[in-house]
C-alpha cells in the first residue's frame, strides 16, 4: 500500500538569481507530528509564485521517493533530503502511470483529488543547485503531480494512502506528460483529456491549444501539397540581402500565378548547376508582398556546394526545378501570445509567420527575439523591424553577438549572444506559444530557457534551420565519407577519434526532431514516384505483408 513519508512546509523568501530577485517557496522541511491541510494550503506553507502554484488547483504537490532515488544515481547526490523538489507530500508509491487524473486518496482525515501533472518551473532547479532540472523533469517524465483538497483534515508521516475512487478518463499522470512532451500526439487523447471534470483549467487550455495546433496540420496534410514530383520555376530575380544570405524570388514559366503557401513552409530544389547527380535541398520560404511568386533566403554556407551555386552564380532566368511547398512549421490560430525566436537564416520561417500576424491585424502579444552576429549578417533586418512596429502588442529583441559599439545604438539591438537565460530574463509569458527555428543548440537551450519560463512544453514549436540535404538514395558501395546520409543517419567514428560527444541534452532533443521528421515524412507524399520496383520506405504504408529487398 503506498504510504506518506513526510509533510513539508516552508514560507517564502527573496534570492538572488541571474541578476534579478526571485521571490519564491521551493525550499521546504518536513513537518515533525501532525499537519492541517486546507482547502488553499498546508498551514506553515507558503507559494513565491501563486500564478504557477499554490491556490485551490494546485494546493498540493506530490513527489515520489522512487523518483527520488532515480535522480541520486542520475546526479551522483548523496543529500537528497525531501521536500527538495519543492513538493509538500513525499510519498512511497503513487507512481506516475499508476495515478490518474481523477482520482481520489484518503490521507489520514484528509482526501485529495489529482488534477494536473507538475508544469516545471526554473525554481525547481534553484532549489536544488542544478539549472538543467527543469528541463531533466521534462525528458526523464518524472513529473510528479498536484492535487487539490476535497476535505480538509491533518495528515502526517506514516499515514497510509486509501484510494477512494477512479477518475473517469483512466488518463494517468504518464499519460497528460507524454501528451505534453512527445511529439505528435494522437487526437483522441486530448480530447479524452479534456472530457475529465477534475482537469485543471490551465491543463485543460494547454490540450485544447495542443488540438488546433493537430487539427490545423491535419487539414494541411489531407489536403496534399500543390502539385506531386517536380516541375519547373523560372528565377527572376536574385539579390543579396546582406554579406552572406541571398534571396531568390522564383515564379511559374508560363507567368501564371504560383499556388499560396501557408506560414512557416519548406521548398525543396533540384539543382542541376551544382554537381551530377544534380543535389537536392530544401530551404524555408520568406514571404513576398507579390503574390503568386515564391521567396526564398539562401544563407551561403563556406563548403556549401548547392548554396553557394544559388547565392553566386544563379541569374535571373535560369531554371530551377521545384517540389511543392510544404508545411511543417504551422502557426496555430489562437489568441494568446506567441514567441518567435530565432537566429541567422533561421528567421525566415518564423518572418512568415510575423507577415500572417500582420496580414491579420492581429491583436495578440507578440515576441520577436532573434539572434545574430552583427548588423551585416542579419538578413532582412528592415522588413523583420518594420513589421513589429505596425501590430499594436509586440516587444522586439536583437542580440547582436559580435556587433561594434558604434553599431549597436544605430541598429537597437543588444550586445551578446541569444542564450538560454534571455528569455527567462525578458519575462516572457508563460501562457505563450512558442516557435524557434534554428540550429539544434538554439533549440535545446531555448526548449530549457522557455520551459524554464514556465510554458507547457506542447507549445514549445521547434524547427531546424533549413538548407540541408534531402536523402537520395545511392546504389550500394557508391559515395565516399563526403556522401550524404539520410536525415537521421550516423556514420561509425574512425578508430582514436576523440572529438567530445554532445550534451545529453541537445542528443535527446536531436533526436525528438528526427523522431518528428520521420512522422512528417511517413505522412507526406514522395516528391517523385518511384521506378518500378521500388518502394519509398519513409512515406509508403503497406496494405499488406511485404518483402523488400534493402
Amino acid at each position: 500500500m503506498p504510504t506518506m513519508l513526510s509533510v513539508n512546509v516552508g514560507i517564502q523568501k527573496d534570492v538572488s538569481w541571474q541578476g534579478r530577485t526571485v521571490h519564491t517557496g521551493v525550499w521546504k522541511f518536513p513537518v515533525h507530528g501532525p499537519a492541517r491541510v486546507r482547502r488553499l494550503d498546508i498551514d506553515g506553507d507558503g507559494q513565491g509564485d501563486t500564478n504557477g502554484h499554490g491556490g485551490e488547483q494546485r494546493t498540493v504537490l506530490v513527489y515520489q521517493i522512487q523518483s527520488y532515488r532515480h535522480w541520486q544515481q542520475y546526479f551522483g547526490r548523496d543529500d537528497l533530503g525531501v521536500g527538495r523538489f519543492g513538493e509538500d507530500l513525499t510519498v512511497d508509491g503513487l507512481l506516475d502511470d499508476e495515478v490518474g487524473i481523477g482520482d481520489r486518496y484518503r490521507i489520514g482525515e484528509t482526501e485529495f483529488e489529482v488534477i494536473q501533472l507538475l508544469v516545471t518551473c526554473y525554481r525547481v532547479g534553484l532549489g536544488l543547485g542544478e539549472p538543467e532540472l527543469p528541463a531533466l523533469l521534462v525528458s526523464h517524465h518524472r513529473p510528479g503531480f498536484y492535487t487539490r483538497v476535497i476535505h480538509e483534515g491533518h495528515i502526517q508521516d506514516g499515514d497510509p494512502i486509501v484510494q477512494t475512487r477512479t477518475g473517469p478518463g483512466a488518463l494517468s499522470v504518464a499519460d497528460t506528460d507524454a501528451l505534453l512532451h512527445l511529439p505528435d500526439p494522437e487526437p483522441a487523447k486530448p480530447r479524452l483529456a479534456l472530457r475529465i471534470p477534475a482537469l485543471s483549467p490551465g491543463c485543460q487550455d494547454s490540450f485544447r491549444d495542443l488540438l488546433k495546433s493537430v487539427d490545423s496540420r491535419a487539414v494541411v496534410a489531407a489536403t496534399g501539397p500543390a502539385w506531386n514530383g517536380f516541375r519547373p520555376l523560372r528565377v527572376a530575380e536574385a539579390f543579396p540581402e546582406r554579406t552572406t544570405v541571398t534571396s531568390i524570388h522564383l515564379t511559374a514559366p508560363d507567368g501564371s500565378l504560383l499556388p499560396a503557401a501557408h506560414a512557416g513552409p519548406y521548398l525543396t530544389l533540384r539543382i542541376p548547376e551544382a554537381g551530377r547527380p544534380a543535389p537536392v535541398r530544401s530551404y524555408s520560404l520568406s514571404p513576398t508582398p507579390d503574390a503568386g511568386r515564391y521567396r526564398s533566403s539562401v544563407k551561403h554556407e563556406p563548403h556549401g556546394t548547392a548554396s553557394g551555386c544559388l547565392t553566386t552564380q544563379l541569374r535571373p532566368g535560369a531554371i530551377l526545378d521545384a517540389a511543392a511547398p510544404r508545411d511543417a512549421f504551422l502557426l496555430d490560430e489562437g489568441t494568446g501570445p506567441v514567441l518567435l525566436i530565432s537566429t541567422g537564416i533561421g528567421l525566415t520561417p518564423v518572418l512568415c509567420m510575423l507577415h500572417e500576424l500582420a496580414a491579420r491585424d492581429s491583436d495578440r502579444e507578440i515576441w520577436w527575439i532573434h539572434g545574430a552576429r552583427r548588423p551585416q549578417e542579419h538578413p532582412l533586418a528592415a522588413e523583420t523591424h518594420a513589421l513589429p512596429t505596425s501590430l499594436p502588442h509586440t516587444h522586439e529583441h536583437v542580440f547582436y553577438s559580435t556587433s561594434t559599439p558604434e553599431e549597436r545604438p544605430r541598429t537597437r539591438a543588444a550586445d551578446g549572444r541569444l542564450t538560454k537565460d534571455k528569455p527567462v530574463a525578458l519575462s516572457v509569458p508563460a501562457d505563450a506559444t512558442a516557435y524557434v527555428c534554428g540550429p539544434a543548440s538554439l533549440m535545446a537551450d531555448m526548449q530549457y530557457a522557455l520551459t524554464a519560463a514556465d510554458i507547457a512544453p506542447a507549445l514549445i514549436h521547434t524547427e531546424l534551420g533549413r538548407g540541408h540535404a534531402f536523402y537520395q538514395p545511392r546504389p550500394h558501395g557508391a559515395g565516399g565519407p563526403d556522401a550524404p546520409t539520410a536525415p537521421g543517419a550516423a556514420r561509425n567514428r574512425p578508430a582514436g577519434d576523440l572529438r567530445p560527444q554532445r550534451h545529453l541534452r541537445d542528443l535527446s532533443l536531436q533526436q525528438a526532431q528526427r523522431a518528428r521528421t520521420r512522422r512528417r515524412l511517413r505522412r507526406s507524399h514522395p516528391l517523385e514516384p518511384p521506378s518500378d520496383g521500388h518502394v519509398p520506405t519513409r512515406c509508403a504504408q503497406p496494405s499488406t505483408d511485404v518483402v523488400l529487398d534493402m
